[in-house]
Parts: C-alpha cells; sequence; structure tokens
C-alpha cells in the first residue's frame, strides 16, 4: 500500500496491516524498553515524593544519568552524539521514561523536543557538530525561549527585540520570555526575538555561561500547582551578545521553527502521557484488591469496575493512535531518505505532514492523562486526597499537559484547519467524497442486515459511517460559511472532536485486530473489549457532536435530512452489551493485579 499521507485516514480505508503496533516492537527496541523501565524503577520510583519538594537538583540529576543511558539522543544520528534509533524508538523512551514523575517527563521532553530538535532540524553543520554532541550526552541541557507575558498561543507577537550591533559581527537581544522550562539549569537556549520590523520572529542559539552571564538574568523558580520540581523561571535578557553566526536557519523563519518544533512536541506529549497513565491505574488496582470494604475488596464492586474499564481503555486507545502515528511518520522518513533527501529535511517534511494526527494525539493524550489519574483519585478515596498516596501529584502533574505544547482547544480548532487547508491545496481530496455524501442522503437507505460474523465487520462498517458523519458536517459547514468558518470556533470544537474520535476509535480497533491476529482471539478479549468500548463511546460523542454542528448551520427541512443522515451514520445493527464488555477488561485487570495490555 503506498503510504498514507496525513489526515488522509478520512477518505482511505486503513487495514491493520497498515499499522504498527507495541508488540512489533523489533529485539533492540524492547531491549531499550526495559532499559528505560529498570532506569525508572530503580532511580525514580522510590524517591517519588522528592519531586513535590521542589528539588530542582534531583531533576538535573536523574537527567544525566539518563545522558549517561543514551536516552537524550535516541533519534539523533550517530555522527552528533546520538543513537539513531529513529522516532519510533524515540517514541518508546519518551513513552517509559515519564511514567514515575511530571517533573522529570517535563524536563526530558523540554530537553530533547524543543531544546535539541530545533538544531537538529534548521541548525547548519558547524552549529549541529558543536552543539548536539553535548545535549545528547546530557553533559549540557536546552531551553526554548518562545513564550513572553504578551505573547503565549500568538506566539509570533513576541517583543524581545534583536539589534545588529554596530560591528556587524552580533545581535543585541533585549526582552523577557516567561514559563521557560529547564530554565535554571540550562547552558543551551534558543531565543526567538524579532528583528527591527520584522513580520516574523527569528531564532538564535544563545550559550549561557553563569560565570559570564553576558546580560542574561532569571526569575525565581515559578510556583506551580503540579511538575513542582520542573525548572521553570523567567529569563531577561539585556544586551545579550549573539555571534551572527548563532542564527537559527534564517531571518525571519522562526516562526516555522516554532510551529515545527511543536508538531514534534505534541505528539510526544501523547506518549509521556502514556506510561504514567498505565501506572496510575496499576496503583489503582492494586489499591482496590487490597482495599476491604463491607468484608470485600472493593475491586469487587461493579462502580469501581467500570472505572478500571474505561482508565484501561481510553490508555490502550492512547497506545494505538500513538505508535500508529509514530510509524506513520518514520515510514514516511525513511522514504523520504531513500528518495535522496537529507536526515534534517526528511524529518522537517514528515513532521509537517502529520501535525494533524500529532494535534489529535496531544489533546487525546492529554485528557486520557488527566481522565485516568482523576479516577484514581477517586479509587482510592479519602486517601486520594492525601499527599501520603501519589494519586493527588500524579493528577497535579497531569494538569499541564492540557495546557502546554498549545493548549487544547487551540490544538482542536487547528486540526480543522489544518485539514481544510490540505483540502484546498489539493493534497487530499475532501469534496468529492463529502459531495458523494451529501447525494448519499437523498437515496432510500438499504435494510440488509449484513454478514458481521467476522471480527469487527460491524465496528469497521460503523468506523466507515463516522467518517462519513465528519464529510457531511464538514463539508456543510465549509458550503454555508467559506473562508469565514474560522470565526465559528465554537462550530469547528464540536468538527474537531467528531474528527478525533474518528482517528482514535479506527486505531483501537485496528491494534485489537493486529493483536488478535498475532496471536488469538481468546487471548485478545480484552483488547477486543476496550475497542469496542471505545467505539461505543466514540459514537454517543459524535452523534451529540454531530447534532450541535447541525442544529447551527441547517435548518427546515435540510436540517431534518442531515439529522437523519446522523442518525444512520451512528447506528448499530447489533448494539454491544457494554456493561457486560466493562466487567470483561475490569475481571483481566483485577485478575493480573495491573494494567497488562
Amino acid at each position: 500500500m503506498e503510504a498514507i499521507k496525513g489526515g488522509e485516514f478520512l477518505v482511505r480505508e486503513v487495514k491493520k496491516e497498515d499499522v504498527f503496533v507495541t508488540e512489533q516492537f523489533s529485539e533492540e527496541q524492547q531491549m531499550m524498553k526495559d532499559a528505560v523501565i529498570e532506569f525508572i524503577d530503580r532511580e525514580v520510583w522510590p524517591i517519588k515524593e522528592r519531586f513535590e519538594e521542589k528539588d530542582y537538583a534531583l531533576t538535573e540529576e536523574l537527567m544525566r544519568k539518563a545522558g549517561e543511558m543514551g536516552f537524550l539522543g535516541v533519534s539523533i544520528p550517530e555522527k552528533y552524539g546520538g543513537i539513531g534509533m529513529g522516532f519510533v524508538s524515540t517514541m518508546l523512551v519518551t513513552d517509559y521514561i515519564s511514567a514515575a514523575s511530571g517533573s522529570l517527563g517535563t524536563a526530558y521532553g523540554a530537553h530533547t523536543g524543543i531544546g535539541t530538535m530545533p538544531i537538529f532540524l534548521y541548525g547548519t553543520e558547524e552549529q549541529k557538530q558543536k552543539y548536539l554532541p553535548a545535549l545528547t550526552s546530557g553533559e549540557k541541557f536546552g531551553a526554548y525561549c518562545l513564550t513572553e507575558p504578551g505573547a503565549g498561543s500568538d506566539a509570533n507577537s513576541g517583543k524581545t527585540t534583536a539589534t545588529l550591533s554596530e560591528d556587524g559581527k552580533s545581535y543585541l537581544i533585549n526582552g523577557q520570555k516567561m514559563w521557560i522550562s529547564n530554565a535554571g539549569f540550562a547552558e543551551i537556549f534558543i531565543v526567538f526575538a524579532r528583528i527591527e520590523d520584522d513580520k516574523n520572529i527569528t531564532g538564535f542559539l544563545l550559550e549561557y555561561d553563569k560565570e559570564n552571564p553576558n546580560g542574561v538574568s532569571f526569575g525565581d523558580e515559578e510556583k506551580k500547582l503540579g511538575i513542582t520540581s520542573s525548572s521553570t523561571r523567567q529569563v531577561f535578557f539585556s544586551n545579550t551578545e549573539i555571534p551572527v553566526e548563532n542564527m537559527l536557519s534564517e531571518r525571519g523563519k522562526g516562526f516555522k521553527i516554532a510551529l515545527n518544533s511543536l508538531n514534534v512536541g505534541r505528539i510526544k506529549l501523547a506518549a509521556a502521557c502514556l506510561d504514567a497513565s498505565r501506572r496510575t491505574l496499576t496503583e489503582s488496582i492494586k489499591y482496590a484488591n487490597e482495599r476491604i470494604q463491607f468484608k470485600k475488596p472493593i475491586s469487587s464492586f461493579g462502580a469501581i469496575q467500570a472505572k478500571f474499564a474505561e482508565m484501561a481503555t481510553k490508555t490502550f486507545t492512547i497506545d494505538a493512535g500513538s505508535y500508529r502515528a509514530a510509524k506513520d511518520i518514520q515510514n514516511y522518513i525513511d522514504s523520504l531518505l531513500a528518495s535522496g533527501k537529507s536526515h534534517q529535511e526528511s524529518e522537517l517534511i514528515a513532521f509537517s505532514e502529520y501535525a494533524i494526527e500529532a494535534a489529535i494525539l496531544k489533546v487525546y493524550g492529554s485528557e486520557t492523562s488527566q481522565y485516568v489519574t482523576d479516577e484514581g483519585i477517586q479509587i482510592f478515596g479519602g486517601m486520594g486526597f492525601s499527599k501520603d498516596t501519589p494519586m493527588e501529584a500524579a493528577w497535579r502533574d497531569a494538569r499541564i499537559t492540557r495546557i502546554y505544547e498549545g493548549t487544547n482547544e487551540i490544538n482542536r480548532l487547528l486540526t480543522i484547519g489544518m485539514l481544510l487547508k490540505k483540502a484546498f491545496k489539493g493534497d487530499i481530496d475532501l469534496m468529492t467524497p463529502a459531495m458523494a455524501v451529501g447525494k448519499s442522503l437523498m437515496e432510500i437507505p438499504s435494510f440488509d442486515i449484513p454478514d458481521y460474523s467476522e471480527l469487527f465487520s460491524e465496528e469497521k462498517e460503523i468506523i466507515g459511517k463516522l467518517k462519513k458523519a465528519f464529510l457531511m458536517i464538514s463539508g456543510k459547514a465549509v458550503e454555508t460559511f467559506g473562508m469565514e468558518l474560522e470565526e465559528h470556533q465554537q462550530l469547528i470544537l464540536a468538527a474537531a472532536e467528531v474528527l478525533i474520535e474518528i482517528y482514535m476509535a479506527e486505531s483501537a480497533l485496528l491494534k485489537a485486530e493486529k493483536v488478535a491476529d498475532m496471536t488469538s482471539e481468546e487471548a485478545a478479549k480484552g483488547q477486543i473489549a476496550m475497542a469496542k468500548i471505545n467505539l461505543y463511546n466514540a459514537v454517543g460523542i459524535i452523534n451529540e457532536k454531530g447534532k450541535e454542528a447541525i442544529a447551527y448551520f441547517a435548518e427546515g427541512d435540510e436540517q431534518r435530512m442531515m439529522l437523519m443522515g446522523l442518525k444512520r451514520f451512528t447506528k448499530y445493527t447489533n448494539l454491544p452489551n457494554i456493561i457486560a464488555l466493562r466487567k470483561e477488561v475490569a475481571a483481566i485487570l483485577i485478575e493480573e493485579n495491573k494494567y497488562c495490555f
């Protein structure tokens, strides 16, 4: 099959053979996974409570150890000090290294993502040779100075200036940055500033030496709700000199660097939420199996079992979607490399190509993390609210994930905006299938009941119908509002919810089907049940958001026809027994005494 493009899942049938699942890790990847888990279990999990004491030195110390283990340069080529394992392996390490502490996960993500990747993706050969070996080894750490008091989501509106010196040898940087992760111990800063009256900001590489601060000063460590041992400070620049050769890429390209860096950061953030969710669920299961009330463990109660099943389902689903997209990105990078493009150019193109999926996964992963930790507190009851158990810290650490790498609201808006941009450019043909859906609404539907005996045959048909629902809604929205659509944010948010649920539901089904194919339906019964639960939940959300959208832009006979279409697209022939499926998943978890998928 020809490689699927970003966003193209909407108009193409994707089969289990086309996706990658974690059960396919190579021997090298499995060894890396085991090494990261062993590192977290040995170095981090036993001292979790120290992260609640604003122990920034601990985070720095663990980051240095991660560098010694080779975890900081997983996908950076060997000639720059990395180990060149590819993007799936990068996701794997991000996944498991973020399991025990949001403080360490944030430091790791900021350093390896926005602190290192822009240099690899946009730096000159000299810049890469100079900075990447120190960053990948943990000898030095990176920080990314973009956000300002008046420039958050509107990143290009920053007021920090870069003025060419009289001798033309350096730029003088003046301004203020805030919410800078790793600022307390970083020595290589990527700084964004505006030259003269340029429309767009420019990126620069700053080497910081505390013995010679060069006009750089710092605010106090921020007092935060969570990730309390992640160093987060304001950074001030007063006539800070940066040599002209330390401009990153070209003048005015800073905004582009910032946007493309976020694409990588978003999908990696989804991975960073994963093992944290697995461990949260495992701790909840262990507690519920041990906690006796009314003379039996609380895990025997249906209300608790329902929570286990839904927590596991969301965790399984983000696992499926994250590694599916990671492999699509890796395949695209490999095909571009084979065509003669440089490693740098190949990664840039690939990350941009799958920006829609990255935004989807960022939203779903962060909200899964928040949901799982919130339910974890509930399962622990009063103890969950206590600092003596790990739940409340996990919940506070999870909260930031819905804000950084672009708020979830921004990311939802972006998914639709980027998709329509691709359609207008002709990269994806959405209008032909959307028109076909519109035409089909006028036709008399078939009342034949197909043979659904094969695994997921009805569920796959429903996925196809959900895609039609999205095409119907988005097609009518574009037809009604045209270029003014971006002014109707609540409509876009409703459409985004439909898009996100389709991608994630399809990912869960494909992973479960593939695992069943690799083992057996009996061995994969938990995965099959979770994929069915997730699809059922997705159908409900799509039905609700679809009605919200249709009521906004259609009325009279047209509205009635579209609502009938939506009902047809979200209808089961055989309604799944959701309570029985939840019980089935919970029984496996309780028996295993951990998240085991």
